[in-house]
């Protein structure tokens, strides 16, 4: 969003043009809404906003709920924003550690801000890029003097009298719309700073779920996250907000309800066994976590092969850590034998997983002949370990 977008959306015109609008899904109707708005002869700025606006606030829906229909969006401040029920769990261990005034440095447009304040906390908003904090302003504006707004450096806050801090790193290019990803070293403020700080005060820092587990510092808590399936962040927890013996946590939300593993280290693997009736897919969390023993354990469960990150168990057990399949049977990796169970079992929707094994699986699918009403799940993966370890197709169903 440019500036003269930003002072033309911030007006009484345009703040309720953006709520007349409605929601703007799909392209066609976005381009028929520019040209109603403009046919009216209302300024291109305006328009762009607006329009912009209505589009950004239905993708915002996944994120934010109901809340998205009164907020203010950037393209990449949405795509990097945390999603508010992620939030209010963040907000709950400030809450619980006893904090009440928290520091939000690189807040975005607000969305961590927001579970913050939602839970009765003082918070003190800062972004370095002018246009974010005045959207983050807007949006944070119904708790009034409970959040101060400020444009700055997080290195440059003074934070006496501020009980902690909610860090979030800039790590990708500036910008208001397509930004790519940044190494470490170019991050800001940097985790040199960022853990020097953790070392003097509480502090949670969230960082993408790939970090380099080597720049972990070693007295940190290290939470991994993942919502519906995917893995969305990283969160190290420092001083009272650590919890005590934790050092390894996924948590995992699926559906609105949430679970959490956590254990005082990285957990070894189970052994490699034979595939059993069940075959398990931990979460993305437990995996970069490096819990899956404490999953495998919990379902009498081993690992399907060597480096693989699939479990499998004889037993009808499952749990919130993994999406469970029932084994139909094992196939060849080989299209012929693929399509004709499929065929013999009238499949016509298939979903495919793959680990270790070197298929895209979109070229794949177009080569599988599905014909039928009955759906299944096609796991290409490895078995076995060592020079014994074969490749295979495994046909199930989930639990």
């Amino acid at each position: 969003m440019e500036q003269a977008e930003l002072t033309a959306l911030l007006t009484p015109q345009g703040l309720r043009m953006a709520d007349e609008v409605g929601p703007l899904a799909s392209t066609t109707e976005v381009a028929a809404a520019v040209s109603r708005l403009r046919a009216a002869g209302h300024s291109p700025d305006l328009v762009s906003a607006v329009v912009g606006q209505a589009h950004l606030r239905v993708r915002a829906a996944a994120k934010f709920g109901p809340f998205a229909d009164r907020m203010l969006f950037t393209r990449a401040g949405l795509e990097q924003a945390t999603r508010l029920e992620v939030a209010a769990r963040h907000a709950g261990r400030f809450r619980d550690a006893g904090v009440q005034r928290v520091a939000d440095l690189g807040c975005g447009i607000g969305g961590d801000a927001l579970g913050l304040a939602g839970l009765g906390l003082d918070v003190l908003a800062v972004d370095a890029d002018e246009t974010t904090a005045a959207l983050a302003a807007y949006n944070l504006a119904p708790f009034g003097e409970a959040v101060t707004i400020r444009s700055g450096l997080a290195e440059e806050t003074d934070l006496d009298g501020w009980d902690a801090v909610w860090l979030d790193p800039a790590r990708r290019t500036a910008g208001h719309s397509e930004t790519s990803r940044t190494r470490p070293e170019d991050w800001s403020p940097s985790l040199e700073w960022a853990f020097a700080l953790a070392e003097r005060m509480p502090v949670g820092i969230k960082l993408g779920p790939g970090l380099d587990r080597d720049l972990i510092p070693d007295g940190a808590e290290a939470q991994w996250i993942s919502v519906d399936g995917s893995t969305v962040e990283l969160v190290l927890w420092s001083g009272s907000l650590r919890r005590e013996g934790v050092r390894r946590s996924a948590l995992v939300i699926r559906g609105g309800s949430a679970a959490e593993l956590t254990a005082p280290a990285d957990s070894p693997d189970e052994p490699v066994r034979e595939l059993g009736a069940f075959l398990h897919e931990p979460e993305g969390a437990v995996i970069r976590a490096r819990l899956i023993g404490e999953v495998a354990r919990d379902l009498h469960a081993g690992m399907v092969a060597d480096g693989i990150a699939y479990l499998t168990s004889d037993a009808a057990l499952t749990n919130p850590f993994v999406q469970s399949f029932r084994v139909r049977e094992v196939l060849p990796v080989k299209v012929p034998a693929i399509n004709a169970a499929l065929q013999a079992n009238g499949i016509g929707t298939v979903e495919i997983k793959k680990r270790g094994v070197d298929v895209d699986p979109a070229q794949f699918r177009r080569k599988l002949t599905l014909r039928g009403d009955a759906s299944a799940t096609l796991i290409l993966t490895r078995l076995g370990e060592g020079p014994k370890a074969k490749r295979v197709a495994v046909l199930a169903d989930r639990v």
